[in-house]
């Protein structure tokens, strides 16, 4: 019950400092950016790497501000700043003319990851492995995997279809597996 009362208030402060920031309260909208940037960095540096992630997170608040105006609390403030990210992050690989390979042979891409030691003393760095997935099927598992959406949501955010969803998906879930079992 404390968790669910916890939600409900942070829901309730979030609507309001929107609310307040969109009217341009700037100490509200600096609430908000301290509440949501953990996750918004997280979804950044998972989707377009950590050397851009500040960068890109920046972003994801500078077109949060310009576009708050439009935000009609229909969904949760978080759900609805999680759709601005995934626009942004998506819209600057583009630009950037970052690639969605569709496959990559197993020797390429297993040739880019390092060999983990086994033993109880090493933790295995999963982040660090997703890293090295190839662009397409890293961006499907984060966004499936690890964000929640369905393949139908992420063929219509990336221009692809859900089969080749789908396929990028078992595709990076076996990369990882292979990885994980050296």
């Amino acid at each position: 019950m404390a968790i669910l009362s916890q939600y409900r208030d942070l829901r309730s402060a979030d609507l309001d400092d929107a609310v307040l920031a969109a009217a341009g309260d700037a100490r509200a909208f600096e609430r908000l950016y301290q509440r949501h940037v953990p996750r918004v960095h997280s979804l950044a540096r998972r989707m377009i790497g950590t050397e851009m992630a500040d960068e890109v997170t920046q972003d994801v608040f500078v077109r949060a501000w310009e576009k708050l105006g439009g935000f009609r609390a229909e969904a949760a403030f978080g759900t609805w700043l999680h759709r601005v990210a995934i626009n942004v992050i998506l819209g600057r690989r583009k630009k950037l003319g970052i690639r969605r390979e569709r496959f990559v042979q197993d020797e390429k891409a297993l040739g880019q990851m390092s060999s983990n030691p086994r033993g109880a003393e090493t933790a295995i760095d999963f982040e660090a492995a997703m890293e090295m997935l190839p662009d397409g099927a890293q961006q499907v598992f984060v966004l499936h995997d690890v964000e929640g959406y369905k393949h139908g949501e992420i063929a219509e955010m990336m221009g692809i279809t859900p089969g080749t969803s789908k396929s990028q998906l078992h595709r990076a879930r076996m990369i990882l597996r292979d990885h994980l079992d050296r």
